[in-house]
């Protein structure tokens, strides 16, 4: 199986910067224990026009492991009483988030 990036964009109000990042830290903390995970980035826009300010990327083995990660981390969010998307929604974060596969060589 090819190895899958899951990269997610973000667009991060700066008064709910801070929360944001806790909440992602909690996250990949998890994301970091599963099998498959092979490592991360969380990265913030430095300079640029992009209209994306928060990217995080994990890089899975391969397909097979991404559905057993989200319900590790659906479990955790469940436990710890956080829904996701209300807080985007509240907070004024817009996301793009998708999986990718290395592009055909040339």
């Amino acid at each position: 199986m090819a190895v899958v990036y899951r990269v997610d964009k973000f667009a991060v109000p700066e008064p709910v910067r801070e929360e944001f990042w806790r909440q992602v830290r909690r996250t990949h903390a998890i994301l970091r224990t599963q099998p498959g995970f092979l490592d991360d980035a969380l990265l913030e826009q430095h300079s640029g026009p992009g209209r994306f300010n928060a990217v995080t990327i994990v890089r899975w083995a391969s397909a097979d492991d991404l559905p057993a990660a989200r319900a590790a981390v659906h479990a955790a969010h469940r436990a710890e009483g956080f829904e996701p998307a209300v807080f985007f929604e509240h907070a004024g974060i817009e996301a793009d988030l998708a999986n990718y596969v290395d592009a055909p060589a040339a």
